[in-house]
């Protein structure tokens, strides 16, 4: 069988004056074009969710606002993909970022939030929290707590064949740490993966 083609993404911008600079993905030429328009919405729509978080966020002007994208997985029917937005507000001590992101299983014409990857029942977000306190030790990450729980539908992209958890900032970590981030690899999970889920399509060897 051959592979899917990935998808066909093109930079649409949003301005909205000298300090607005958002910029994101659209995708484009999909034989689904059902699943192409809920994919273009559901970006669109958390793309301003951000704008208007970062906007609302203080009441002092809004200086300069950055938002851009990252394609982290356009392989094996699964698209997932990053929206960084920094933004800098009138006299604030610093700039701030958030990153939300979204993974599409186009086999199953799905986006998929964290618990959606995981057979019914299983103990991911156990295992997940292990795995990520596994990591911090090992890494000598400081964070707040000793402990760091991994929420149900905690923050993450999927990227070939690793499952990326991440925290936003101040989350668990103070701010100069950034963005802390763990990558799991699929075959560390296969047990509790759904076999034809996006994890499970990484998980397989050509």
């Amino acid at each position: 069988m051959p592979k899917p083609l990935p998808v066909n993404i093109d930079p649409v911008r949003i301005s909205g004056g000298p300090e607005l600079n958002v910029i994101y993905p659209r995708v484009f030429g999909m034989r689904d074009q059902q699943m192409e328009q809920f994919i273009n919405q559901s970006i669109a729509y958390e793309t301003q969710q951000l704008i208007n978080k970062q906007v609302g966020e203080m009441s002092s002007p809004l200086i300069e606002m950055d938002g851009s994208f990252e394609i982290k997985n356009n392989q094996r029917n699964v698209l997932s993909l990053s929206l960084p937005n920094y933004a800098y507000h009138y006299q604030a001590a610093h700039g701030m970022t958030y990153i939300k992101s979204l993974t599409f299983d186009l086999q199953n014409r799905m986006r998929c939030s964290l618990s959606d990857l995981f057979k019914p029942g299983s103990n991911y977000v156990e295992r997940l929290t292990d795995l990520v306190n596994e990591q911090i030790e090992r890494r000598d990450i400081q964070t707040f707590n000793d402990h760091v729980k991994v929420q149900p539908e905690q923050d993450f992209y999927i990227a070939d064949k690793a499952l990326v958890i991440y925290f936003q900032l101040y989350d668990i970590t103070p701010y100069v740490f950034g963005f802390p981030m763990f990558p799991i690899s699929v075959y560390d999970i296969a047990d509790i993966i759904v076999e034809d889920g996006p994890l499970g399509r990484m998980a397989v060897n050509d």
